[in-house]
């Protein structure tokens, strides 16, 4: 696979992954809203628990990102912090590793 099939493939699939993450949000902000006049199940309560912790690991993600270099800094971070991604980032991350091989 040459580089540009690879930057497009990846393109493509952080594309699908920050979809997903603004899914996430969405339902997260609508449970919220509900929470004021309702109870919420632990499974609600456990969804937006995730959400937020996304939220707050995507802004020093992004913060890396736009510091001069950081498209470059941020896939090293990444390997030294997994953690540091969110949730919908972190699935087939093995797969990128193999086709990028």
């Amino acid at each position: 696979m040459t580089s540009i099939e690879e930057i497009k493939l990846l393109i493509y699939r952080n594309k699908l992954r920050l979809a997903q993450e603004l899914r996430q949000s969405k339902e997260a902000v609508f449970l919220i809203k509900k929470a004021t006049h309702s109870n919420l199940t632990p499974v609600e309560k456990e969804k937006i628990k995730i959400q937020l912790l996304d939220i707050c690991k995507a802004i020093p993600a992004l913060a890396v990102f736009l510091l001069p270099g950081g498209a470059l800094l941020l896939p090293l971070l990444i390997k030294l912090i997994p953690d540091i991604l969110p949730s919908a980032f972190k699935d087939n991350l093995p797969n990128d590793k193999t086709q990028s091989s």
